[in-house]
């Protein structure tokens, strides 16, 4: 890079003094300054310290730095003024524009994408997550021709695809590249066979799986340690949660249900992203059931809700499976807009007004998610001989006992059901 922008990589680090920046082509049905807080979220889940936002109307989109010239004008003297130290644009630049922006503002310019995979690099936790996002990382930056924000990537350890400091993106080998990428992936396949085997395990048992979906701080993980007594990450921080996490409840009529807590979406999520993140949402794929968990207190809930259903339909969930929404954060409406809710929400059946925080209507959840899963259970009577204990377990792991007593020399059961499990007791 040349022009003023030749500067130490080790300036921009967390604590970096940022201006969010929304180049506003028109047709979005989002409120801007949603917008504008969401990229700011973003920014704050990495350190960022967001000192200015602005959206930019553009009429026109530049080839070279897809905002006008006088609008980067501009921007150059907040970022002078204000001595910030980075530029963050809710929107995908090519790398083009990228480094023409850079030169233009004198700071370091980072896209929507390439914020999502600084969170996603800090964020993963499992060996499984943090290929996924160095798969995503890789399959990014061998199109840029600027470097990306990777100091950070070095102060928690990295990933070790990037050179050192000092070194230009533009001089990495990208046959290197390649040839990781390659090795990753077969990694990812291996992970993803693993998983399928689990999943078949978890099929012949057979337990239903319910994902928690939703768009990036709806309240998932709020939810999920409710529902399970578990102590997964849960802050008022976008992605909170990046590697999925498994856990196992009962439910009325139904002994052992897998609960799966997932990544939160998020509008325009990148392409690396979902890609990489396949072999993770693969749970969700396979689920029997999701809870679409809604912020039904945010401004924007209805484009949220799109957006996820999107992601769901990219990652190749069938329309069929069955969901439930669960519209979370009741305690943050005013009370006319929660009666409102509620008063919608009773007239439905494939939705519960809940506030994961307080509690409020969990229990409804819980039956409404039971029902669901036992829609289609047949009442079942079985004889069996009163020495056959593990006849009898088998009945109360995978159906509801409904009574049970003895007549001449057999244990006589009234079971609930699903039809699958009745031919599969009747083969075992």
């Amino acid at each position: 890079m040349s022009g003023g922008f030749e500067r130490d990589v080790e300036e921009f680090s967390r604590g970096a003094r940022a201006l969010i920046v929304l180049p506003d082509m028109g047709g979005s049905a989002r409120d801007a300054d949603a917008r504008l807080a969401e990229t700011a979220g973003l920014a704050l889940a990495i350190g960022v310290e967001v000192q200015e936002r602005v959206a930019l109307r553009v009429r026109q989109p530049r080839a070279a730095t897809l905002i006008g010239s006088g609008q980067v004008e501009a921007l150059a003297e907040t970022v002078r003024d204000q001595e910030l130290q980075l530029a963050v644009f809710d929107a995908a630049l090519t790398p083009i524009q990228q480094r023409n922006l850079e030169k233009g503002l004198g700071c370091k310019v980072i896209d929507r994408t390439g914020l999502i995979l600084e969170i996603f690099g800090e964020r993963a936790r499992t060996a499984e997550g943090r290929l996924q996002v160095e798969l995503a990382h890789l399959d990014y930056q061998a199109g840029r021709l600027v470097r990306s924000w990777t100091h950070l990537e070095r102060q928690r350890g990295g990933f070790g695809f990037l050179g050192g400091p000092g070194e230009t993106q533009i001089e990495a080998d990208r046959r290197l590249i390649r040839d990781r990428m390659a090795r990753l992936r077969r990694e990812l396949e291996s992970v993803s066979r693993t998983r399928g085997l689990h999943r078949d395990r978890r099929q012949r048992a057979p337990w239903p799986v319910v994902a928690l979906v939703g768009y990036t701080n709806a309240g998932k993980s709020t939810l999920f340690n409710r529902l399970t007594g578990a102590e997964v990450m849960a802050e008022n921080l976008l992605f909170a949660t990046l590697d999925p996490t498994l856990r196992q409840i009962s439910l009325p009529g139904v002994d052992k249900v897998i609960l799966s807590d997932t990544v939160g979406f998020v509008s325009e999520l990148p392409t690396q992203l979902v890609a990489a993140f396949k072999a993770t949402l693969e749970e969700v794929v396979s689920a029997d059931l999701l809870v679409h968990v809604r912020d039904i207190a945010h401004p924007d809930t209805q484009a949220q809700a799109d957006d996820v259903e999107a992601v769901l339909s990219e990652i190749g969930v069938d329309e069929a499976t069955p969901r439930i929404e669960a519209w979370n954060k009741l305690d943050l409406l005013e009370p006319e807009d929660r009666t409102e809710l509620e008063g919608e929400a009773s007239h439905r059946d494939d939705v519960v007004a809940i506030s994961a925080l307080t509690g409020e209507g969990v229990e409804t959840l819980l039956r409404t998610i039971a029902d669901r899963l036992t829609q289609g259970h047949r009442r079942y009577r079985i004889a069996l001989a009163p020495e056959d204990g593990a006849s009898a377990a088998w009945l109360h792991a995978h159906g509801e006992v409904v009574d049970h007593w003895m007549e001449e020399s057999r244990a006589l059961y009234d079971v609930r059901m699903a039809p699958t499990d009745y031919e599969r007791f009747l083969t075992r």
